[in-house]
């Protein structure tokens, strides 16, 4: 038996992400900017959409959100085009993007317990569990030599990029329907449904994406285990 391969379908999309971001990452190369600025940067301004979470400006939180997560794009495509590429950078990289992912959580659980919607407290975090899950069946599979390089953030339906998009939709929706919490008759508002339904969809879709990188690292353990044989 062969060794399983990870599935081909994120490539592409990860391919083309990567040549429109490149004119912009050579720009950001010529104005001094470095990998690891660019992570500290996106992680302070992941962290800024964190407060206006907290403070329940849910358009703005977005927004913001949603820009600091771009910064994941950034850092590594300078790295790239200026030829810095390095085992710190990508642990800066890694440990900031999932710093920043946490306290965005972090600010809906506040900014929703703030408005008495504890429904969307609950979700948020159990979002962010799963969301942490997805990335430490990733590292941890790497780690042991299962998928080698970043073959495994080919597997899945929920990679990081395809959860920021979710939350950032929902946060966004939360502030154009209403906000977060009650109507004056008592009713949940419309905002607070989108971005429950935001939140639910991105604890569904990386459950089931932890679920496949176990399957998948089984599979391969299994042919590795075939092999010797």
């Amino acid at each position: 038996m062969t060794t399983p391969t990870p599935p081909t379908s994120a490539t592409p999309r990860r391919d083309s992400l990567r040549k429109l971001v490149e004119p912009l990452a050579k720009r950001m190369a010529a104005a001094g900017l470095t990998p690891n600025s660019l992570t500290l940067i996106g992680f302070g301004i992941a962290g800024l959409g964190a407060v206006m979470a907290a403070a329940q400006w849910w358009l703005l939180a977005g927004i913001v959100a949603t820009v600091g997560s771009a910064f994941d794009m950034f850092d590594g495509a300078v790295a790239r085009v200026t030829g810095t590429t390095s085992r710190l950078g990508a642990f800066m990289d890694s440990t900031f993007d999932r710093w920043g992912e946490a306290v965005v959580y972090l600010g809906i659980v506040i900014g929703c317990t703030r408005a008495g919607f504890e429904v969307g407290a609950w979700l948020a975090a159990a979002a962010m569990g799963s969301a942490f899950m997805v990335s430490y069946a990733r590292a941890r599979a790497e780690s042991l030599g299962f998928a080698p390089g970043k073959g495994m953030a080919a597997v899945g339906l929920a990679p990081r990029e395809i959860r920021v998009a979710i939350l950032g939709l929902g946060l966004v929706g939360a502030g154009l329907f209403g906000g977060v919490g009650h109507t004056s008759a008592g009713d949940t508002t419309t905002g607070s449904t989108i971005l429950a339904a935001a939140l639910g969809l991105i604890v569904i879709l990386a459950t089931i994406t932890v679920i496949q990188r176990i399957m998948f690292v089984v599979k391969q353990s299994d042919s590795e285990v075939d092999q010797r044989s």
